[in-house]
């Protein structure tokens, strides 16, 4: 057998194992991520609150308490993640938003949302719908793109 072939198979075999593995790992990513979205929705809570500000940064720089750090996984803390600081009746505090609605959320103005915990999971206006505020402007790569679509003919992506 010539050594390219038996290389080739063993590629072939490495490959197989790596995508299996990947497969029954993503299964058991599945589950855990829909018993935390179970319990998240157990207690979530809709409040009234004031949003004083939003921005990404890392969960120790946040200013949460001692025990909320201690059931962080050490990995996490460093990690930027998207914390608004909000004015819930007389109490200020942190809360961690989701990474879906985080663009969303309007600054310096009243809305009513869906808290479990320390974790903001929705954002409604309290006087109707929240304003997005400015669009986000498009870059130099992404005009160029749309502009070779344009003249190929093409739909352009969304």
């Amino acid at each position: 057998m010539p050594t390219w072939l038996i290389t080739l198979l063993i590629v072939v075999a490495v490959t197989a194992v790596v995508c299996i593995a990947l497969y029954f790992l993503g299964q058991k990513a599945q589950k855990k991520q829909a018993e935390q979205q179970a319990m998240l929705d157990a207690y979530k809570q809709t409040a009234t609150m004031l949003i004083i500000d939003k921005k990404k940064m890392k969960l120790k720089d946040a200013g949460f308490q001692q025990s909320v750090m201690d059931s962080i996984p050490k990995r996490a803390r460093n990690m930027k993640q998207p914390i608004v600081k909000v004015k819930v009746g007389p109490r200020v505090m942190s809360l961690i938003c989701d990474n879906k609605i985080f663009d969303e959320i309007p600054v310096k103005k009243e809305v009513k949302a869906t808290i479990s915990g320390i974790y903001l999971m929705e954002v409604k206006g309290l006087h109707g719908k929240i304003d997005p505020g400015p669009k986000k402007k498009k870059g130099w790569w992404a005009r160029a793109v749309e502009e070779a679509q344009a003249k190929a003919g093409a739909k352009p992506i969304k």
